[in-house]
């Protein structure tokens, strides 16, 4: 589609960045409401945000590095570009780290405010996706299905070829998730619940989708794609916090 939305002079205001900034504006927005309705304390979420953006921007090149890592060792110079390539498990990685990280220097329950925090993590995720199509990063496949978008300007995508919408269909998804987790959320049992579900459902949906994914520098491990090698681990993890916290609080109510 079209990435640079607005220019004013030399400065350009790009899709991208801007639905990345939208998301995760929104993000806050809505998970201080939510501490706010359930008399959660607030004054941490600002700083534990900030945590989770900065290790997941980080934990995004990082991995981007490890897919390309053949490339890098023949042309260093591409440790420089700093501006594109990143890898959203990564920053899924880095993000929950460093808000652990922080939660445990502030002795705080991690698990409580990760509950309270992810489902605005899949919001924002929803707005990035939409960010991928303007730019026509992350696109799908060539598809002869009347369900397409054809791009005309991009720097990424083929331009002029029916593609699969993963990026809207990715968006979606996301949002789904979103929803749903929010109403988890009011009927939990226990603290931790929410996070599994989180990885549970984007990791099941991360792994089909990659099926349709058109784009080839992202890495692989044996035949299938480094997402979908990670989506396994992800929805393994997920369902054994789901399983241990519904354990744990039964075992917890029964004694």
């Amino acid at each position: 589609m079209y990435n640079e939305l607005i220019k004013f002079g030399p400065i350009t205001i790009y899709g991208y960045g801007l639905m990345i900034g939208i998301g995760i504006l929104a993000a806050y927005i809505v998970t201080d409401y939510r501490a706010k309705k359930i008399n959660v304390d607030r004054e941490p979420i600002f700083n534990i945000a900030i945590w989770g953006v900065i290790g997941g921007i980080l934990g995004a090149k990082l991995l981007y590095y490890v897919t390309i890592i053949n490339q890098i060792i023949s042309a260093p110079k591409l440790l420089l570009n700093i501006s594109d390539g990143f890898v959203v498990y990564g920053g899924i990685i880095g993000g929950i780290l460093s808000a652990f990280i922080y939660c445990k220097k502030s002795k705080m329950n991690f698990l409580k405010y990760f509950d309270l925090i992810i489902p605005s993590v899949a919001l924002a995720q929803g707005f990035g996706r939409i960010g991928c199509f303007l730019a026509g990063c992350c696109y799908g496949e060539e598809t002869t299905s009347k369900i397409n978008v054809i791009f005309k300007h991009s720097n990424f995508a083929p331009n002029n070829v029916r593609l699969v919408p993963t990026q809207l269909i990715s968006s979606g998804l996301d949002f789904l998730n979103f929803a749903v987790l929010i109403f988890i959320a009011k009927y939990k049992k226990a603290d931790g619940i929410v996070v599994g579900c989180y990885l549970v459902f984007y990791s099941a949906g991360r792994f089909i989708l990659e099926f349709y994914r058109g784009d080839l520098v992202r890495g692989s491990v044996g035949s299938l794609s480094t997402s979908q090698f990670i989506s396994i681990f992800m929805f393994i993890i997920g369902l054994g916090i789901v399983y241990s916290r519904s354990y744990k609080k039964i075992d917890e109510v029964e004694n």
